[in-house]
């Protein structure tokens, strides 16, 4: 039985993919690359096609609906984990690829619950990957936290009222997939006076990053799904 790897691939910027990863990748049989669509390509298998050989290793492009409907979402989680499961057991080692970190809000979280039950001599590895957060901060040169500040971390789908908690009681607030309160969030801002002490960033690694400082730029900006906001 082969192991199974999910692989963090980092924000979408090749340089910041570990050397671990770039290892695993290369030796690997089968290469897993979720999608939230078909139409659209993998940004996780983008950012690594470099190194990677099709000839040699199979990679399979994986949808995963972009839904909160779990009777859509179940059926995808499960198959893909069945997938997985196949080729290890036919001695196959496979890499599930995602962007930023495989534990940190990533698909491959519901796909780990699925093999630990039913196959649960299955050899799993994790390999971390810089999110999406460290490299906004890293972009913008923005310190996160020091000394006994706290930081917290909420997608902005958890609704606006968890959001105006969270600005009261923490030093730093990190707002994820921002896009569906975005008209919300920035008249939060302008409520509690965060105008000078927000970040948006977007795609950040890739040849899309934006990077915004100015909240009127930032208030005006459509934004991509792929993007969050540090407030401070």
């Amino acid at each position: 039985m082969a192991t199974v790897f999910a692989v963090g691939v980092g924000p979408g910027d090749l340089e910041l993919l570990t050397r671990k990863a770039e290892r695993i990748l290369r030796s690997v049989d089968v290469i897993l690359a979720p999608v939230s669509n078909p139409s659209e390509a993998s940004v996780a298998l983008g950012t690594i096609r470099e190194f990677i050989d099709e000839e040699r290793q199979e990679i399979i492009v994986h949808q995963f609906p972009m839904t909160s409907d779990k009777t859509r979402l179940i059926p995808a989680w499960q198959e893909a984990a069945a997938l997985i499961a196949s080729h290890a057991q036919e001695g196959r080692s496979v890499a599930f690829i995602t962007i930023g970190d495989p534990l940190f809000y990533s698909t491959f979280i519901y796909l780990l619950r699925i093999l630990r039950e039913q196959w649960p001599l299955l050899p799993i590895e994790i390999i971390p990957g810089i999110s999406s957060i460290n490299a906004a901060a890293a972009e913008a040169i923005l310190p996160l936290v020091e000394g006994d500040e706290r930081m917290v971390v909420i997608p902005a789908t958890a609704g606006i009222n968890q959001i105006t908690s969270a600005l009261a009681d923490y030093e730093t607030v990190v707002l994820l997939k921002v896009k569906p309160l975005y008209a919300e969030i920035i008249e939060l801002l302008r409520k509690t006076g965060r105008e000078q002490r927000t970040l948006f960033v977007e795609r950040v690694g890739s040849s899309r990053q934006k990077v915004l400082t100015d909240f009127s730029e930032i208030a005006a900006h459509t934004p991509d799904y792929l993007s969050l906001m540090i407030i401070k």
